[in-house]
């Protein structure tokens, strides 16, 4: 592969120029609006000529043959975003997993706290005080997971704090956004007293930030390389804020399923835990902006504010909507975010 083609070793290559030229690159490259996204070229149009296709990559690859045909499963969604097929409420509803898995299982708060859970599957736990407490072993390991949230309710935050409890442990990781510079990730994560640059020094964490109409572009040959570059890597945690971004790209429904499906696919078949933020969709706090993440997910978390009754006071509330493969509380605990990330008060209740 050439060293155009290596954008995630371009990512953190040289700490030396991260500075002011990112932030321009950022600057200049940020869409206005969605519908400026929209009206730029198709990544899918096939190209006038070599030379202009090179041109609108940063990565020099041919993407005009990018998945114009990837499969998305039978009979899992309709072309107005809602689920159907077997296993599907009416309403478009999972009654069991769209993609093979098994229905989660609810507890009471007694049955909770004195089951047992037995299982071959490595696990691994999330690093959020509480959170962990509410799963029965932890999350699988090489699990896909979505934390589903508004503005303001610590997406990013969640997905640094899972991040650097692997980082603690010795594992290796890769962050990847499409919202913020890199230095901006790094500055955060040293507020929290997360010492990403320090991980990130010693050859432990890649930071890698993308503009995402870059990556839409590109998500062909990003995708093709991504098993390999992780195993190369050797990592085992990645973190991807946000895909509702990169869903943003595509404006066709079914275009946008097959790319988000095929993405996905790939990080599971790079055996990596990986953690996704998503927008939530402002007509249901329950679900993503597209209907479309929280099918493809092994464990989803949701995250919302609550208001009381009488309106005098909201909360933060966070809910495990399901887990594969793992038991778990489905009772929705108040939730902070503090200086040193989120913690979750599992003994306490809702108002």
């Amino acid at each position: 592969m050439s060293s155009d083609d290596d954008w995630f070793e371009r990512a953190f290559s040289d700490d030396a120029d991260e500075g002011e030229d990112s932030t321009e690159s950022d600057e200049s490259t940020e869409p206005d609006h969605p519908a400026d996204v929209a009206a730029t070229d198709s990544p899918f149009d096939p190209p006038d000529g070599e030379g202009d296709q090179d041109a609108r990559s940063p990565f020099g690859e041919d993407f005009s043959e990018a998945f114009n045909s990837a499969p998305v499963p039978d009979g899992v969604f309709e072309d107005d975003g809602s689920a159907a097929g077997p296993g599907m409420a009416p309403n478009g509803q999972a009654e069991a997993d769209a993609f093979g898995g098994q229905e989660d299982v609810g507890f009471s708060s007694a049955e909770f706290n004195e089951a047992e859970f037995d299982s071959d599957l490595d696990r691994l736990d999330i690093g959020i005080e509480g959170l962990d407490n509410m799963i029965l072993g932890g999350v699988p390991s090489r699990s896909l997971i979505a934390a589903i949230g508004s503005a303001g309710t610590g997406k990013t935050t969640v997905g640094m704090q899972f991040l650097h409890t692997g980082l603690q442990q010795g594992d290796r990781g890769v962050y990847i956004t499409l919202e913020e510079s890199r230095d901006r990730v790094l500055s955060t994560a040293a507020e929290k007293g997360w010492d990403f640059r320090g991980y990130e020094a010693d050859g432990s964490l890649a930071v890698v930030d993308l503009d995402p109409v870059e990556m839409a572009n590109s998500l062909a040959s990003i995708r093709n390389d991504l098993t390999r570059l992780i195993e190369e890597f050797d990592a085992e945690r990645l973190v991807l804020d946000s895909v509702s971004l990169l869903e943003m790209m595509y404006d066709h429904p079914a275009r946008r399923r097959s790319e988000v499906f095929q993405f996905t696919r790939a990080l599971k078949q790079a055996g990596v835990t990986t953690l996704v933020t998503s927008e939530a969709s402002d007509a249901d706090p329950f679900a993503s902006r597209h209907g479309i993440i929280e099918y493809l997910a092994d464990a989803v978390f949701i995250l919302q504010y609550v208001r009381s009754n009488s309106f005098q006071e909201t909360r933060l509330a966070i809910e495990i909507q399901k887990i594969r493969d793992a038991n778990h509380s489905r009772q929705p605990k108040p939730y902070e975010i503090t200086n040193d990330g989120i913690s979750v008060h599992q003994q306490a209740n809702l108002f």
